[in-house]
């Protein structure tokens, strides 16, 4: 509605998770290299979690435009899969298996039909310096079978490296599910973990600043200092918050015809969405729906 008023190429402030917004702050940037260097050291499996809404899916969208030509990759992003459609969904991903679900469905794999193509595949690329990336979104909803499952595909080695690797994002319940006395093995074979934080104050301003010039408007729009300062409160530094909140800020600055957007507008856009401050422990603030006492 307002992208025509302020001259916008595409919204800025959208929800989805297109990685070219994606900004790399202290804690995103830190991510996005360890998982590159783990990569790069044929690590087995890697865990990166996150409470909601903190930009894991814009990472592992990022992180997948930036794998090497001789990386064949596999994104998973419904975790409601049995182990056949997992392995089917892996082996269509890097072009073994048809899309055609039809044509799958009728020559009836068994499980360890699909891991042995995947094992000859793995074994295909290996002379060529080939290696497989599995990167698996929202891994907290996983069932425990098709975790052990992947736990399962781990083994599948050489006496020198592993012949695929493993990317795990998910929401911060996954660090507890991972403990869980079934899933000792898996959690024991993680070789690399990280956890993103929320943005900072200074972070939440070069954040804004960011999406507003990839959006790449014809006219000078504005956040006032302390309009900024409201969006980090009303949003807790949370990227999705943020962007619900600035979308908001900017349709009630379409509607004052205005492009400076100062702390009134903000304000009314953080009590439209509902979003309330609640102090929290560290020095970041974290927030929630308001509730009627």
């Amino acid at each position: 509605m307002y992208e025509q008023y302020y001259g916008f190429a595409e919204p800025p402030f959208s929800l989805t998770p297109d990685p070219k917004y994606l900004y790399r702050s202290e804690s995103h940037a830190n991510a996005l290299e360890l998982l590159q260097y783990a990569i790069g050291r044929r690590e087995g499996f890697m865990l990166v979690t996150g409470d909601i809404g903190t930009g894991k899916t814009t990472l592992c969208r990022a992180l997948l435009e930036q794998i090497g030509s001789n990386t064949y990759t596999a994104l998973l992003l419904n975790p409601f899969l049995s182990e056949e459609d997992l392995l089917k969904a892996i082996l269509q991903d890097v072009g073994v298996l048809s899309r055609d679900h039809e044509r799958v469905a009728a020559r009836r794999f068994t499980t360890q039909d699909l891991i042995s193509i995947l094992h000859d595949f793995l074994l295909s690329i290996l002379p060529k310096g080939g290696r497989l990336l599995v990167i698996i979104d929202e891994a907290q909803n996983l069932p425990l079978k098709i975790l052990e499952q992947i736990r399962i595909l781990s083994n599948l080695e050489t006496d020198k490296e592993k012949l695929m690797q493993i990317v795990l994002f998910g929401q911060l319940n996954l660090l507890s599910l991972l403990r869980a006395p079934d899933l000792r093995q898996l959690d024991q074979r993680i070789a690399i973990r990280y956890q993103l934080k929320p943005l900072l104050p200074a972070e939440v301003t070069a954040y804004i600043a960011h999406r507003l010039a990839i959006a790449n408007s014809t006219r000078t729009v504005m956040f006032t200092p302390k309009a900024l300062g409201l969006v980090h409160e009303s949003s807790g530094g949370i990227p999705r918050l943020i962007n619900l909140v600035c979308d908001r800020a900017l349709l009630g600055g379409f509607a004052a015809r205005t492009t400076r957007i100062d702390a009134d507008i903000v304000s009314k856009a953080a009590e439209g969405l509902d979003l309330v401050a609640v102090p929290q422990r560290r020095s970041w603030w974290r927030f929630g729906r308001a509730r009627a006492s």
